[in-house]
């Protein structure tokens, strides 16, 4: 059982990031590519209600089935997001969101973006072009991004620990948007 650990931070500009990323002993691992997700819940949202998702992506000709969830017990959030993670490739995407639909499961939620992936041996860097604007993650071991977020100019106090499907709903607030997910399709001709 893997616990993730990780932070967000907004990207006022992807070059400069780009540029930096080599210099902090990156090297790019995926390069960019488009990325599609797919919560699944129960009708009730009873997943939701636990703080648990179900997602199905697809990214970079692959398919990948997640489920999170809180640690319960270990760290409790504080600077970092820490997530429960179990992941597994899966070779048919299509086939699992119909099985999850036969079994009773609704899609809940969709996002999109468009992700490069980097690592420098110890952790990962993840650089997302999102409809809702620029974002990345440094993803490893708490002492790892604190250590690593200075090299490429982030300082905690721009550490982000919120979802997507969090971001999302902060901005459909902001824009007065009833935007029901974050695609591209959805949001790009609202902005």
């Amino acid at each position: 059982m893997a616990i993730e650990t990780e932070i967000k931070f907004l990207v006022a500009d992807l070059a400069a990031l780009a540029a930096k990323l080599p210099a902090a002993g990156f090297r790019l691992q995926t390069p960019r590519s488009f990325e599609s997700n797919t919560l699944y819940d129960t009708a009730d949202r009873q997943l939701r209600a636990r703080t648990e998702i179900l997602r199905i992506r697809g990214y970079a000709g692959r398919w990948l089935l997640t489920h999170k969830r809180l640690p319960t017990s270990g760290p409790g959030e504080d600077r970092h997001k820490h997530r429960i993670e179990t992941e597994t490739l899966v070779s048919d995407g299509s086939a699992l969101a119909e099985l999850f639909l036969s079994l009773g499961f609704v899609e809940s939620f969709r996002y999109e973006k468009w992700r490069a992936e980097w690592t420098d041996g110890q952790g990962h860097c993840v650089v997302d072009e999102t409809p809702i604007g620029n974002y990345a993650e440094l993803e490893g071991p708490s002492e790892w991004i604190d250590r690593t977020a200075p090299l490429l100019g982030i300082h905690p106090a721009q550490y982000i620990t919120l979802s997507y499907g969090r971001l999302f709903d902060q901005w459909c607030a902001q824009h007065g948007s009833n935007a029901q997910n974050l695609t591209f399709a959805a949001v790009i001709p609202l902005r």
